[in-house]
């Protein structure tokens, strides 16, 4: 059976706390999750896991996600020798669907997932960002629930638009104007 592994993470840090984009690797893991199709099953990794996370990544047939290669792989980048990119089969959808031949700009996930599935997304990295900074200044572990909880969600979601688009062949979104419109997907 094919190995399909959807994935997800959070971050420590925000852009303006690490000097800018350019420095993704340097804002830190909070929490990751994946959910692999061969296993069935979501798996939450911590900071300290971050080289059994790279390990499943690498050892997938596919890694899918939704703008992992330009987020969460430079930012796993941190913590690993591997080329991210360069040492997966990926298929990142936002990238896929921001192509010219199909919409030419970026869509945010939960555009795509209000559309298509009917759900949105339950918080956003902000939201993540301030239970981060609660669990330190705390220690309280509820706020890492939290975040895992919400993570698992977005790989949920994700996992969600990755199977409407393999079986409609198309993925549903809000256009700019708050629309309802489709595009053609072939992830097959």
């Amino acid at each position: 059976m094919r190995d399909i592994v959807y994935f997800d993470l959070e971050t420590q840090k925000s852009f303006s706390a690490v000097g800018g984009a350019k420095n993704k690797a340097k804002m830190g893991v909070s929490v990751a999750v994946t959910y692999s199709t061969k296993t069935e099953q979501y798996h939450v990794y911590g900071e300290d896991q971050m080289d059994a996370l790279v390990e499943q990544l690498v050892k997938a047939d596919l890694v899918v996600g939704w703008n992992h290669i330009q987020f969460d792989y430079p930012v796993l980048q941190g913590y690993t020798i591997y080329d991210l990119e360069t040492q997966t089969m990926n298929l990142d959808m936002m990238l896929n669907l921001e192509q010219e031949d199909k919409l030419g700009f970026r869509l945010k996930l939960d555009s795509a997932a209000k559309v298509s599935l009917g759900m949105g997304k339950t918080a956003d990295g902000l939201d993540a960002l301030r239970w981060w900074n609660e669990y330190k200044k705390t220690g309280d572990k509820t706020f890492m629930m939290k975040i895992a909880e919400y993570c698992c969600f977005d790989v949920k979601v994700t996992k969600c638009v990755h199977e409407y688009g393999l079986e409609h062949g198309v993925v549903r979104y809000e256009d700019k104007a708050g629309n309802p419109a489709e595009v053609k997907v072939d992830w097959s």
